[in-house]
């Protein structure tokens, strides 16, 4: 009979890392269809991106200016 897996190994839970950050950079892609914000360190590591559809934006309103500022 196989085990139910109540027993089983825990997993570890990665928590994120606060960085303080003094410069960086902000990578803007807009297309036709979305918008893209990108922060990175000076090393070009990336350290946050939101974009407009991530936000709540759906269809043509995705790529507007009024989507990228949120």
């Amino acid at each position: 009979m196989a085990p139910t897996g109540k027993g089983g190994a825990a997993k570890k839970v990665r928590r994120k890392e606060k960085k303080n950050v003094a410069h960086g950079h902000a990578h803007i892609k807009s297309t036709f269809n979305n918008t893209i914000v990108s922060i990175t360190d000076p090393t070009g590591a990336v350290i946050s991106w939101a974009s407009a559809g991530q936000v709540g934006f759906k269809g043509s309103r995705k790529s507007t200016p009024f989507a990228a500022q949120l």
